[in-house]
């Protein structure tokens, strides 16, 4: 948490330097050069990436999932409808490349800053070159592709070569590199820059993950290798094989306390806590598929997430929700396909709530809804699902039940880090795994469904992981205004942004040759 307060306090005058710079907050933005007029630390630019890449998912991934849902149409409307609406959809392109989206908040405002992309590729730039930087090299280049990781998976093709080079290369209208040449060159600078860490060498204090510890960084290449490698398990098993056995012998995530996360705080909000404890409080719910996974198989950790407020648009200050209902048998998820005219018909509707809302299951925000909980990133929980996957595939030598086990207690061992009253005790965690041990027969569904948990609220990989696993078992979304290309299907992949469309019309063009239809049915390459 020091080191990130530590470089927020250059965070503002960072901010007014890059805002001062930039021509728009459109497509310009993507190649803009974030340290005009001055070249600021790229340090300082690292740890800016690091938090700016805490992104929302709350209009497309989460509700794809059936995590989070809410009935609305207009202009809250996206994944829960399986509807096209490029304010929503554009949000991860957005934040990533400019760092600006549906309501982007940085420091408490509003602003416009430069994203993830534009921030590593100066770092990376400045650093290079400097032997006595190598290792902030080394990390800004993990950082650059967790980030190209999400925004291959969620668009495709998208500018990746030419990306922030208007300043360094004169490239305003970059390229779209094709989605499979971007994940080759992103698992060999994962190898080289994991690699080529080295402890000895200077460290970096402003590091909000990790605070330089290269050990720890090294546990993350290794284990971002294992989620991109994980990838291919469709497409190319023995690709998927090389790759995650490789980081698995070098070493991934050994302990929660090797967790990739940013904290937030009172003052620099999570922005999906703030979007669940703002203006919009009354109307986010637990989807019913989430929900009653989780009834079914009396998981503890739907009792530190779910809450029933007998007053959903009031606020926890005063008492202002009212009575909050947390007995796990007493939740209801939100169903999915209806919208605000509609959902008063579907079946074992609770009816209307005090004031604004239904009486549905909410996120508890004194725990995972606040607005300071942690972003996570990457997760052991997560890295030893995926490795009791390849473990069962005879990829790497562990034991895929002793791997799945660590996995579930890691999660709900997570829990603690959004709130102490969140902690699941460990008589808890004893009694769920031995009522739901690990079944050999239905491995691969049992681990990815665990997995989809283990994600929640990390909306991107919740999504990725449930199309390369096909799992949990989900029914398609049924909402009967769907667009026609996923109606009674699911949502594959998120349109470009139209700006791209009218402003960068011929590499637009030339992606959409290339990976087919820009709509929400494409598949991503991986995703077969």
């Amino acid at each position: 948490m020091n080191a990130l307060f530590q470089f927020r306090k250059y965070l503002l005058p960072m901010l007014l330097l890059t805002a001062a710079a930039s021509c728009d907050k459109g497509f310009v933005a993507v190649n803009t050069n974030p340290t005009q007029p001055t070249t600021l630390d790229p340090g300082y630019l690292f740890a800016s990436a690091e938090v700016n890449a805490a992104i929302p998912v709350f209009y497309y991934q989460l509700p794809i999932v059936q995590q989070v849902i809410h009935p609305f149409t207009g202009v809250a409307e996206g994944g829960n409808h399986n509807v096209e609406y490029d304010n929503n959809a554009s949000t991860t392109f957005d934040y990533m490349y400019n760092g600006t989206g549906n309501g982007a908040t940085v420091t408490g405002t509003t602003t416009s800053v430069n994203g993830p992309v534009a921030l590593l590729t100066d770092a990376i730039n400045q650093t290079k070159t400097n032997a006595a930087r190598s290792n902030l090299y080394n990390m800004a280049r993990i950082w650059r592709a967790y980030v190209f990781m999400i925004l291959v998976d969620t668009y495709g093709d998208v500018p990746y070569s030419q990306a922030a080079q208007a300043y360094l290369g004169s490239v305003s209208l970059p390229t779209y590199d094709a989605q499979q040449d971007i994940y080759t060159d992103l698992v060999n600078e994962l190898s080289q820059a994991t690699l080529a860490l080295d402890a000895s060498k200077a460290t970096e204090a402003n590091d909000a993950l990790y605070k330089g510890n290269i050990a720890q960084w090294k546990k993350l290449g290794n284990s971002l290798l294992v989620r991109i490698g994980m990838r291919y398990s469709k497409l190319d098993p023995a690709k998927a094989q090389q790759i995650v056995s490789a980081a698995y012998a070098a070493g991934t995530m050994q302990s929660n306390a090797d967790n990739a996360f940013v904290p937030f705080s009172g003052t620099f909000n999570n922005p999906t806590g703030g979007w669940l404890q703002g203006p919009e409080r009354a109307n986010v719910y637990l989807g019913e598929p989430f929900v009653d996974s989780l009834l079914r198989t009396h998981d503890p950790r739907l009792g530190v997430i779910a809450v029933k407020y007998t007053s959903p648009g009031g606020s926890l200050s005063g008492g202002g929700v009212g009575a909050e209902d947390t007995i796990q048998t007493d939740q209801l998820g939100m169903p999915i396909g209806y919208n605000e005219a509609t959902i008063a018909s579907a079946p074992g509707f609770p009816g209307k709530a005090t004031g604004a809302g239904w009486k549905y299951s909410q996120l508890n925000r004194r725990t995972v809804g606040r607005v300071d909980i942690p972003e996570f990133f990457v997760t052991y929980g997560q890295t030893q699902l995926l490795l009791a996957e390849a473990a069962l595939r005879g990829w790497i030598a562990g034991t895929p039940s002793d791997l799945y086990n660590s996995a579930v207690r890691a999660h709900m061992d997570q829990m603690a880090k959004y709130d102490v009253s969140a902690t699941i005790p460990t008589a808890a965690e004893d009694a769920y795994l031995a009522a739901n041990p690990y079944d050999p027969v239905n491995a691969l569904q049992q681990i990815n469904t665990q997995y989809w948990i283990a994600s929640f609220l990390n909306g991107t990989e919740a999504w990725a992981n449930f199309r390369r696993s096909g799992y949990p078992s989900l029914t398609p979304n049924p909402y009967p205004g769907a667009d026609p290309a996923v109606k009674g299907a699911f949502i594959h992949r998120l349109q470009y942004p139209l700006r791209e469309v009218s402003v960068n019309t011929a590499n637009y063009n030339a992606a959409v040759s290339h990976s087919g239809p820009d709509n929400m049915a494409t598949h991503i390459f991986w995703d077969k």
